[in-house]
């Protein structure tokens, strides 16, 4: 039997990340993927018979990768910054809109102004978002070394009276009740929140805050909390990451499903072979984990993803019902569609009692008003639309016709806000069928082993560590010879390879 100094279970960004410091490290390294490419849930596809359009098939931003990772790994990855934040049409007057413009404070504050009739939530505004780039200049830098204490994590977050006061309640508080305190009209409320229900099925007032470990995670990202496009699209990022562990020595065998691991001599196996190494890194999902295992180690609730993933090619961008604002522009940005905060509640009570949301809150982004790379020449002028609906959990996909009826609610809610009709607008296929592409939380557990749809593996948890463990990873086991090398780490989630790098400076001593 072949023998490594690791093997990693898994060629997702997270699991090629730590064959590539452990290759550069001179150590010999397998890499193992069950389907037939790498990438994971970080590749572009043409999903499209006959369009020559590379979409990030499943996710497609990215904020909490570390330029750290990049300049050691010398990757060939160039991301781009987004201008505008986000458009909201507003739900009752859909001819008016809130812009929120990164490079210009004053119109964002004639924007709110005229959305909510006062600068009341203006000025709310910039002292959350102030209050949250101060704790993220202190909580980012810390995700690539040991685990803090909470109080350790505390004293690096909160830096001054304001940063201290958000620290508090956003570490005790619900985040429903924050923003109740603190601002006050329903569109704003509702921007606020969606940050905290990003692929988390939960209540904003759920008492294990388990929405503002979700929130906290998606305002952090680089210090700042920018969620930046990636050119050439995610699978630029997977392909560079693929190429520096291979330029490093590693292996890489696709087509290969594990189906057995034995932690306490570091064998695994797969149907025709075998191998054996020093350390085993599971880049897979700690439920996929545990599957392998003779008896589980990490256990806990079976994940549950909440999330309806739609890919559209357009022939162009749709006109909008608010002429003050170009479709360019809008659509740039994240774009808010019913995703106020009282439609958020009403949204999760339907789907947590079994009925699809009548009125899906979603968001849309546009991948090529930044990079138009991503299409060929045949395709120029074209636009591609990413879609992310929330309160969208695995339950409401085991019946016939319901993902049909999800997609349909959800294009319906785009079109309440919208000047035309989108389908008026989707480019067709070398068929004649629309180019739109739909992905339920089920499907994505098949398509890219995300248990329950999870697209954090497992819920998100706070990136610091309970007293026994002040001072490890956040990727170790009960088995000394087996690490958790992806998203369900602790500082795991999104598109990083925070816990690829952990997992590696666990065996190197970084």
């Amino acid at each position: 039997m072949e023998t490594y100094d690791d093997i990693v279970i898994g060629a997702g960004h997270n699991g090629l990340t730590a064959a590539a410091y452990l290759a550069r490290a001179g150590r010999k390294v397998l890499v193992l993927e069950r389907s037939g490419h790498v990438g994971g849930a970080t590749v572009s596809a043409r999903p499209f018979p006959g369009m020559n359009a590379r979409l990030s098939r499943y996710s497609y931003l990215v904020s909490l990768m570390p330029r750290q990772i990049i300049t050691d790994l010398d990757l060939d990855i160039t991301l781009i910054r987004r201008r505008y934040s986000s458009y909201t049409p507003l739900p009752n007057d859909p001819t008016r809109g809130l812009l929120v413009d990164t490079a210009d404070d004053a119109a964002t504050a004639a924007s709110f102004r005229a959305a909510t009739g006062s600068d009341h939530d203006f000025a709310a505004w910039q002292n959350f978002y102030g209050a949250m780039a101060t704790i993220a200049e202190g909580v980012f830098p810390t995700m690539l070394r040991p685990l803090m204490s909470a109080d350790e994590m505390a004293s690096v977050a909160a830096t001054d009276l304001d940063a201290m006061d958000l620290w508090e309640q956003l570490t005790s508080t619900p985040i429903g009740t924050i923003i109740d305190s603190r601002f006050t009209d329903d569109v704003v409320r509702g921007i606020v929140a969606t940050d905290g229900l990003i692929g988390t099925f939960a209540d904003l007032y759920d008492p294990s805050l388990l929405q503002n470990i979700c929130l906290l995670y998606h305002l952090i990202g680089g210090g700042t909390g920018d969620w930046d496009v990636p050119v050439g699209g995610m699978g630029a990022v997977s392909g560079a990451l693929a190429a520096a562990a291979v330029a490093a020595g590693a292996e890489i065998r696709t087509g290969v499903e594990v189906t057995a691991i034995d932690a306490e001599d570091g064998r695994v196996g797969w149907p025709g072979g075998a191998a054996a190494a020093e350390f085993i890194h599971a880049a897979c999902a700690p439920a996929v984990l545990d599957n392998l295992l003779d008896a589980p180690t990490v256990g806990g609730p079976p994940p549950q993803g909440a999330q309806l993933k739609i890919n559209v090619l357009l022939r162009r961008l749709p006109k909008l019902r608010d002429h003050t604002v170009a479709p360019g522009v809008a659509f740039s940005g994240t774009f808010h569609i019913h995703e106020g905060f009282d439609a958020l509640g009403r949204s999760y009570q339907e789907a947590a009692t079994g009925s699809i949301p009548s009125t899906p809150p979603c968001e849309i982004y546009c991948h090529t008003l930044s990079d138009p790379s991503i299409l060929g020449p045949s395709l120029t002028g074209m636009h591609t639309l990413t879609l992310f609906g929330l309160h969208m959990p695995p339950e409401l996909f085991t019946s016939s016709g319901a993902k049909d009826q999800a997609v349909q609610a959800t294009l319906a809610a785009l079109d309440s806000v919208l000047g035309e009709p989108i389908a008026d607008v989707i480019a067709t296929d070398i068929n004649g069928d629309p180019c739109i592409e739909a992905k339920t939380a089920l499907e994505l557990q098949d398509a890219v082993g995300l248990p329950g749809g999870n697209i954090f593996h497992r819920p998100l948890q706070w990136p610091w560590a309970p007293t026994a463990d002040v001072g490890t990873w956040g990727v170790e086991t009960k088995h000394p010879r087996l690490l958790i090398a992806g998203a369900g780490a602790r500082r795991g989630g999104g598109v990083s390879g925070i816990p690829g790098h952990n997992a590696a400076a666990a065996v190197l001593g970084a």
